[in-house]
């Protein structure tokens, strides 16, 4: 259920019995209830409890760190639907392919009372009040103190990771650090921008240097070291960008990539299975489809199980509305073979053109085909027809969860990826430097991998060309991380931090309105890039909250 504030929560919360399931705490304004599992924790049953009473044993501390992570495989909500599929649906890389959607945010014709920004930011408001108790309790048991820090290290980041998501879609949020004492405590004013992201970086810089490493933790579902640098180097590059503009936080980006870069926790992934004929790049996505972990990779995975169909909900739709488009009455089966998709988003020419001859990802991370819903084969494009493209990253037919549900999927969605960080190095490197053979190292790993030759070897048809200025280099970091990220959830906020997502998402529309490679029928692709307006660099603060919290005020615009 929607909670009407971010505020007036109480403390009470019940723990129920989830034998080998995952996790997961749904907040209730009244309530917390323990109603799923995580894979990395079981619990035995427990009464209804309140802070007073619990928090009293080291479990009983990793149970509550549960519900601090539980948002981040929010089914819907987050990473599991709302953020891949409808909010970062409209950019230079995809658009909302349903031609009857001239309302939403999909098509950046919206209002306050938007319910998949009013979910996002009860979702992550909802993650900060669990991560509070926790922090405020995290003294009450007897144990050894390096666990305890462990824990704490967990809550902090995650605390920290939830407002950077906030602060970046809503400019000032309130900013709150304890838990919530009353349901009539609903009145907080907003907290400026830039006091918020010293708040993310005091907390994430203080978890880094109590959490785990990734080898340590085995998965990707839990924070560690190196996904706290890495994470620190977006944040760093976000305010160094728009709207605070702090160059000086350039250095401190690069010098957190530099620190995961130096771990040797991780590299690019090299190698794939020969027998399914895929490159080490489309072997990514594969493994998030068939819950496979590769944390030299995948850093850091929102996880999902399961389709939802027994007591306990851990499901997403990754692929399931962000991929391949296979809809119509199907006899039995044949589901199981392809699997149901809505294919909700289709691709630009934009990005299409940006791909360079050779480059392998194109056709993995853009489908170059669809189903034949008579016969179930495929359908190969011809090279033209781009717009009727969905993405492709996450493909059900490699599902092995049988038989596959018309509607939900086990799919991982990555958070945080190698090649992401080698990237953020690149450009933290050539703003505060230029473009070094550093910057020109990190950026050409990640294009020889995606061309399919040895990343540590110079290649003429994979690399960038020598002599790039400043500005050329950043250009091609920009469109590299579209190559290699794109559909990944990071568009919208580097497009904003770079100062250009009005006059991208403008220019977008007016491409595809001119676009004679875009068919009559697929016009209404430049809806969304004709819509957006200055007032879109922020989300409006939702209805729900500006209608109980009355120190609350509205974004430009809204």
């Amino acid at each position: 259920m929607q909670q009407p504030s971010l505020l007036g929560q109480t403390c009470l919360f019940k723990l129920k019995n989830s034998f080998n399931m995952k996790r997961l705490l749904y907040l209730l304004p009244v309530l917390l209830v323990l109603v799923s599992c995580k894979k990395f924790l079981d619990t035995k049953p427990a009464d209804f409890l309140s802070p007073v009473n619990y928090y009293s044993t080291e479990a009983e501390l990793n149970t509550a760190l549960i519900g601090v992570y539980d948002p981040i495989s929010n089914g819907n909500s987050l990473y599991g639907n709302w953020i891949p599929t409808y909010i970062e649906a409209c950019s230079d890389e995809s658009f909302f392919a349903r031609n009857t959607q001239t309302t939403d945010v999909e098509v950046y014709n919206f209002s306050s009372n938007e319910t998949h920004i009013a979910d996002y930011w009860s979702a992550f408001y909802t993650g900060i009040e669990r991560a509070n108790l926790l922090i405020a309790n995290i003294q009450k048991p007897a144990m050894d103190s390096t666990a305890r820090n462990k824990i704490l290290a967990q809550a902090l980041f995650l605390r920290a990771f939830y407002y950077f998501q906030l602060v970046q879609s809503f400019g000032d949020v309130p900013l709150k650090i304890t838990p919530t004492g009353s349901v009539t405590q609903v009145a907080i004013a907003r907290t400026p921008a830039k006091d918020v992201y010293a708040q993310i970086v005091k907390d994430m810089t203080w978890a880094e240097a109590n959490l785990p490493t990734s080898t340590a933790n085995g998965s990707p579902s839990r924070v560690s070291k190196t996904i706290a640098q890495g994470i620190l180097s977006r944040v760093c590059l976000t305010m160094a960008g728009y709207p605070l503009n702090d160059a000086t936080k350039y250095a401190e980006a690069l010098a957190w990539a530099q620190k995961v870069v130096a771990s040797g926790e991780h590299n690019l992934k090299v190698s794939y299975d020969a027998s399914l004929t895929n490159t080490a790049y489309s072997q990514i996505f594969i493994n998030h489809v068939q819950d496979k972990y590769d944390i030299k990779e995948s850093m850091w995975e929102a996880e999902f199980s399961g389709n939802n169909t027994s007591t306990y909900q851990e499901a997403g739709r990754i692929g399931n509305q962000n991929g391949i488009a296979f809809t119509g009455t199907f006899p039995a089966g044949v589901t199981d073979t392809i699997g149901y998709c809505y294919g909700f988003l289709g691709v630009t020419n934009r990005l299409y053109k940006l791909y360079g001859a050779g480059d392998l990802r194109r056709d993995w991370a853009i489908a170059p085909y669809n189903y034949n819903n008579t016969t179930f084969a495929r359908n190969y494009f011809a090279a033209t027809a781009i717009y009727q493209r969905n993405p492709g990253k996450w493909r059900r037919s490699y599902e092995l969860l049988l038989p596959r549900h018309k509607n939900n999927t086990p799919t991982n969605f990555p958070l945080l990826r190698y090649a992401d960080v080698l990237l953020m190095l690149a450009e933290a490197e050539n703003q505060v430097n230029g473009p070094t053979t550093a910057a020109y190292d990190a950026i050409n790993q990640v294009r020889r991998r995606g061309y399919g030759v040895p990343i540590g070897t110079v290649n003429a048809t994979a690399d960038l060309p020598a002599g790039y200025s400043k500005a050329q280099f950043q250009q091609a970091i920009q469109d590299e991380r579209s190559r290699e990220l794109c559909f990944e959830g990071l568009r919208r906020n580097d497009l904003v931090r770079w100062g250009i997502f009005v006059t991208t998402l403008n220019s977008v529309g007016a491409e595809i309105t001119a676009d004679p490679v875009a068919p009559t029928n697929f016009k209404y692709a430049a809806l969304g890039g004709t819509n957006v307006a200055p007032r879109h660099l922020l989300f409006p603060i939702p209805l729900s909250e500006m209608s109980v919290n009355k120190s609350m005020t509205q974004n430009p615009g809204w």
